[in-house]
C-alpha cells in the first residue's frame, strides 16, 4: 500500500556547479535517511520543475535558425509563415530567431539543409526548427531534415513533433520556443539524471508536464515546452489524485503568491498556452496566479491597512511576527519600502535597532484563530496578537480591525479570480469546494471561503502537496488534429494513436483511460490519454468505507439528511447514490423535482456529482442500445438544435467521460470501443448530467 513514511526539504541550489540537479539529490539522500530506505527500494522518481518557466521569464533561452519548406505555387506563403521573428517572452526578454527557407519543388536535398544551418549558425543560431507546410499530413521532409542537423551533433526539433494540428505558423512559434530551451533542459535533466544514478538509484526519473501528467526524462529532452507549467501542475494533480477533488477551486498557497485552478468532473481544466500575446500549439493548465499568500505584508494609506502585497516577508528578508526566531519583544512599527522600487507603505517592526519583522496574512489568520493546530501555518498566536496590537495603536484601531482588514484585502484579490473560473468552466455554485494546498493554505483559504459562502477544506500534508501530486500523477499525453466534420472511424482512429501514446510513456496497460473532445468551431479533435505508472496500479490499502458513513458523505453533499440519499446503482468499484430535490420558486406557485447523483468510489471519495442527473443500469453486452436509447429520452432541442446530456460510463473503477462530444452515434461508437473485449455480462451503468 501507498503511504508518507517520510518528508523532507532542502533549500534550491541554483548557484551549485550541478544546478538544481545538487538540491534534488540532497533532499533523497536525506530522505532515504529519515525514512530508513535503501536506494534499491525506490520504485519510482518523479518532480516537478519551474526550469522552463524560469528561463522563459529571464530571457536564458537559445536563438533558434528556423529552416522553413515548402513548394509549389504556394511556397512565398510557407515562406512567410515560418519567418515568425522575434518573440517576446518577458518585459525587457525577447527570444532571436533567424530564418531560412527551402523550396523543396525539385525534392529534398540534405546539402541544401547543411548549408542552411551553416548561414544560421554564422548569424547566431544554437537551436534548430525545421517547419514544412503540410508537415502534419507528410512528416517525411521534416524528418529527414531534423535527421541531417542531429547529425551534425545539433539540438534541432520538427514542427510536427510538437503539435500535429494545421496553422504553419502557430506551429513553427510553438517549435521555435521549445527548441530555444532544449539547450538548458537537456543540460538539466542530465545533471539530474547523472546526479541520481551517481546515488545508487536506479528507479525510473518522471517529470511533471503542464497538463498534470507525467513523463519520462528523456521525453523532456524532446519535447521541454511541456514543463512549461510543471510546477503549479504538480499541486493540482494532488487535489485530483491525492485529495481526490471532484469539483471544485483548487488553491495553492505559497509565502509570495498563490496558484488558482479549477477541478470539473475530477479534471482539471486546461487551455491552450499563449506567450507574448500568441497562441501556442500546447496544452497547459489554466492556472490562474494571484500576489498575494501566506507570506503577504500589510500595506498601509491613510492610516488604514488598504492592501497585502504583492511583496512578501521572506522576500524582504523579514521574519512572519507569527513565527519569531526567538523570543520577540515587539518594538515599534515603522513603514519601510522593502526593495528598490516597492511604494513606502509596507508595515514593519523593529526588534532593537533592526527592522526583523512583520505582520503578514499568516500572522492575521493566527490570530482570527483560522489556524488549526498542527498545520503548516500554525504560529504563535500570542505574538501575532502583540503584533497587530502595535500596528492598531499606530493607526488608531484595534487589531481585530487590523487583522479584519488583511484578510479581506487578500480575499478581494482572490475572489474575482474564482469567480471567472466558476463561471468559465461552468461550474455549479452548489458543488464547489474550495481546495487549500502549499503551506500557506490556511491564511488564505478559509477567510475566503466565509466571504465567497462556499465549502472549503485544506489539504492533510498541505505543506508538501505538490511533491504527493508528483509521485501520484498519471502518464499523460494530448493528441490534436485538424479535422473537419469528424467521422467515427476519425475519433476511433485518434483515440487508437492517444492510448499507443502513453504506452510508449510508460503507462500500465489496463488503467489507460481516454477522453475525445470536438471543437466544431476550430475543426479540432482532441483526445486526452492518461495512464497509471507501475506504482500507481498498487492498491493505496484503504479499506472499504462503511455504508453508514458513505451515506453521510452523500447526505452533506447534496445538503440532505441521510434517510433521503440512497444508493441506486453500483460496479465493481464504483457506486451511485441519489437524492430527489425540490425546487420551490414564486412562493410555492412554481414547483419542480431533480435528482442529484453522487458517484463514489470504494475509498468513500465522491468522483463525480450532479445536481440535476438520471441513470440507467445496462450490461456490457446492451450497452450500445441502452446508451442510446438514454441519450434519446434526456436529449434537449432549442435554437442550436438537438442537445444531448453529458454522459459518463461507469465500469469497475472507471469512468469514461463522454461530454465533449457533439451528438449521440459518437457517444455511442467510442463507448462501444471502451467497451471492447468486456465480458458482456459485466455490470455498466449509465449516468447523464442533464440540461437545465
Amino acid at each position: 500500500s501507498l503511504a508518507i513514511i517520510g518528508r523532507v526539504k532542502v533549500p534550491t541550489t541554483h548557484a551549485a556547479l550541478e544546478g538544481v540537479a545538487a538540491g534534488i539529490v540532497q533532499a533523497l539522500r536525506k530522505l532515504l535517511e529519515v525514512a530508513a530506505l535503501r536506494p534499491e527500494e525506490i520504485a519510482l522518481i518523479a518532480h516537478s520543475t519551474t526550469q522552463a518557466t524560469n528561463a522563459l521569464l529571464e530571457g536564458d533561452v537559445a536563438a533558434v535558425g528556423i529552416i522553413g519548406m515548402g513548394r509549389g505555387p504556394d511556397a512565398w506563403l510557407s515562406r512567410r509563415a515560418t519567418k515568425v521573428g522575434a518573440i517576446p517572452l518577458a518585459p525587457g526578454h525577447a527570444l532571436r530567431t533567424f530564418h531560412r527557407f527551402i523550396d523543396v519543388g525539385l525534392g529534398f536535398s540534405e546539402d541544401a539543409v547543411r548549408h542552411a544551418v551553416t548561414d544560421l549558425v554564422s548569424a547566431g543560431a544554437q537551436a534548430f526548427v525545421v517547419s514544412a507546410a503540410f508537415g502534419v499530413d507528410d512528416v517525411t521532409l521534416e524528418e529527414r531534415a531534423v535527421a541531417a542537423i542531429r547529425a551534425e551533433g545539433r539540438l534541432a526539433c520538427a514542427g510536427h513533433e510538437i503539435s500535429q494540428l494545421y496553422g504553419l505558423r502557430n506551429r513553427t512559434r510553438t517549435a521555435v520556443l521549445n527548441a530555444s530551451m532544449l539547450p538548458k533542459m537537456i543540460e538539466t535533466a542530465d545533471m539530474t539524471e547523472r546526479s541520481v544514478r551517481d546515488a545508487g538509484i536506479t528507479a525510473p526519473l518522471m517529470i511533471m508536464r503542464s497538463d498534470g501528467g507525467v513523463m519520462a526524462l528523456d521525453e523532456m529532452r524532446r519535447r521541454p515546452i511541456l514543463t512549461m507549467l510543471s510546477g503549479p501542475a504538480a499541486g493540482v494533480a494532488a487535489a485530483m489524485m491525492y485529495v481526490k477533488l471532484s469539483d471544485g477551486i483548487f488553491l495553492e498557497v505559497g509565502g509570495t503568491s498563490t496558484d488558482i485552478s479549477a477541478i470539473r468532473n475530477g479534471k482539471a481544466q486546461v487551455r491552450a498556452a499563449e506567450l507574448g500575446g500568441h497562441r501556442l500549439y500546447v496544452r497547459t493548465l489554466d492556472v490562474r496566479t494571484v500576489g498575494v499568500a501566506g507570506g503577504s505584508m500589510a500595506r498601509v494609506r491613510a492610516g488604514r491597512v488598504y492592501a497585502v502585497g504583492p511583496r512578501s516577508a521572506h522576500i524582504a528578508g523579514l521574519s512572519y511576527a507569527a513565527f519569531p526566531k526567538a523570543e520577540m519583544k515587539v518594538g515599534e512599527v515603522t513603514i519601510i519600502s522593502p526593495r528598490p522600487g516597492d511604494p513606502e507603505e509596507y508595515v514593519a517592526i523593529r526588534t532593537g535597532k533592526d527592522i526583523t519583522h512583520t505582520v503578514t496574512t499568516t500572522c492575521a489568520a493566527n490570530f482570527a484563530g483560522l489556524v488549526p493546530a498542527g498545520d503548516a501555518a500554525d504560529g504563535n498566536r500570542e505574538q501575532a496578537r502583540i503584533a497587530l496590537e502595535r500596528v492598531a495603536k499606530m493607526l488608531g484601531g484595534t487589531a481585530e480591525d487590523v487583522g479584519e482588514a488583511m484578510l479581506s484585502a487578500a480575499a478581494a484579490v482572490c475572489q474575482p479570480v474564482v469567480e471567472r473560473l466558476i463561471g468559465d468552466y461552468k461550474l455549479d455554485r452548489h458543488l464547489v469546494t474550495l481546495m487549500g494546498g502549499g503551506g500557506g493554505a490556511s491564511a488564505i483559504v478559509p477567510y475566503l471561503a466565509r466571504e465567497m459562502g462556499l465549502r472549503h477544506v485544506v489539504a492533510e500534508n498541505a505543506d508538501v502537496i505538490s511533491a504527493i501530486g508528483v509521485a501520484l500523477a498519471m502518464v499523460r499525453e494530448t493528441l490534436e488534429r485538424t479535422v473537419i466534420s469528424p467521422t467515427n472511424e476519425d475519433l476511433l482512429r485518434i483515440r487508437r494513436d492517444a492510448e499507443a501514446a502513453v504506452l510508449r510513456l510508460g503507462a500500465a496497460q489496463g488503467t489507460i483511460e481516454i477522453q475525445i473532445e470536438i471543437d466544431a468551431q476550430k475543426n479540432v479533435v482532441r483526445a486526452t490519454a492518461s495512464g497509471a505508472t507501475e506504482l500507481r496500479t498498487r492498491d493505496l490499502g484503504a479499506a472499504e468505507v462503511p455504508l453508514a458513513q458513505v451515506r453521510d458523505l452523500v447526505a452533506r453533499s447534496v445538503g440532505e439528511s441521510p434517510d433521503q440519499v440512497s444508493k441506486l446503482a453500483e460496479t465493481e468499484g464504483l457506486a451511485v447514490w441519489g437524492a430527489d430535490l425540490k425546487d420551490i420558486r414564486l412562493g410555492g406557485l412554481w414547483k419542480s423535482r431533480r435528482t442529484a447523483l453522487r458517484v463514489v468510489d470504494k475509498d468513500g471519495v465522491i468522483r463525480l456529482q450532479t445536481n440535476r442527473g438520471a441513470l440507467r443500469t445496462t450490461r456490457a453486452g446492451q450497452v450500445v442500445d441502452d446508451l442510446r436509447g438514454f441519450l434519446e429520452m434526456h436529449a434537449k432541442y432549442g435554437d442550436g438544435g438537438k442537445e444531448i446530456p453529458d454522459c459518463f460510463v461507469l465500469r469497475g473503477r472507471k469512468i469514461l467521460d463522454l461530454t465533449g462530444l457533439l451528438n449521440a452515434e459518437q457517444v455511442v461508437s467510442l463507448a462501444n470501443a471502451d467497451l471492447e473485449g468486456v465480458n458482456p455480462d459485466e455490470p455498466i451503468v449509465v449516468v447523464g448530467s442533464l440540461r437545465g
